[in-house]
């Protein structure tokens, strides 16, 4: 069985930042991953890349050969990728052992894991290769400032969820760079009922029913969860990665080692 990561968010949210801090921390303490780029358009890594999938289609070769914008091409790039799952990505993943930690640094196309299918195709394939799968939802924290970002936020990481159907962990990244923390403590896990009396007051009456129909969707979904990271602290990023191995089971395989006791020595 493998494990494996799949790094999602907004553009700019931080992923391959996440990805490369994640690769030191793990290689600091002695832990072996593989970060894969997922990106067509990406360009430089802070990280050995494991996987490229530049190597099949770059989203510059497409808008030449195509005459796509970015957007366009990059989409492109995603569906010459779902169409060569059983090619060129099962080629790839064959080089690695069953228990091997894989980390998928994705686009940010927000369309890509809200209702596309090649992510969630993609994924199932992931499954069919034994795979233990994880959502990494990346939002940044600078975002979410007040009660109408936070359910924006809250939204767009439910629609991924629903779309992947996979274990999920949400993360606020970029805290190290927020000067106002209390601000962001409350929506770390707000009560609805405040966060319903919160968008009432910022919104006009007639839309106290839809504040009411999105704050009791984002309660029955669990999603008023987020675990914030904070890249200078080594007890953050470990704690972020205890919740993500936590969700896809790592470790629970693992040989109990039991200690030998010589008879003599009880006598």
């Amino acid at each position: 069985m493998g494990y494996a990561q799949l790094v999602i968010g907004p553009a700019g949210s931080g992923k391959s930042t996440y990805c490369s801090t994640l690769y030191k921390h793990c290689e600091a303490i002695g832990r072996s991953i593989h970060i894969v780029n997922l990106d067509p358009a990406a360009e430089n890594f802070n990280y050995p890349v494991a996987i490229d999938i530049r190597e099949l289609v770059s989203v510059e070769d497409v808008m030449e050969e195509l005459g796509l914008g970015p957007n366009g091409a990059l989409m492109y790039c995603m569906e010459h990728l779902e169409d060569n799952l059983d090619d060129w990505l099962a080629e790839e993943l064959e080089h690695f052992m069953e228990d091997d930690y894989l980390v998928f640094d994705c686009p940010g196309q927000i369309e890509l894991f809200s209702h596309m299918p090649m992510l969630r195709n993609f994924v199932d394939h992931l499954k069919r290769k034994n795979f233990n799968v994880c959502a990494v939802y990346l939002l940044d924290s600078q975002f979410v400032t007040d009660v109408t970002k936070f359910v924006s936020g809250c939204m767009a990481s439910l629609s991924a969820m629903l779309q992947l159907e996979l274990p999920h962990v949400n993360i606020l990244t970029k805290m190290d760079l927020v000067t106002n923390k209390k601000a962001i403590e409350e929506y770390l896990d707000p009560v609805p009922q405040v966060l319903l009396s919160e968008l009432n007051e910022r919104m006009a009456p007639q839309f106290a029913k839809l504040n009411k129909a999105l704050i009791g969707l984002v309660d029955d979904y669990s999603m008023v969860s987020f675990v914030p990271l904070d890249l200078r602290k080594e007890s953050s990023i470990q704690y972020v990665l205890s919740q993500i191995d936590f969700s896809i089971q790592y470790g629970e395989d693992a040989d109990v080692k039991v200690k030998d006791f010589d008879p003599e020595d009880d006598e």
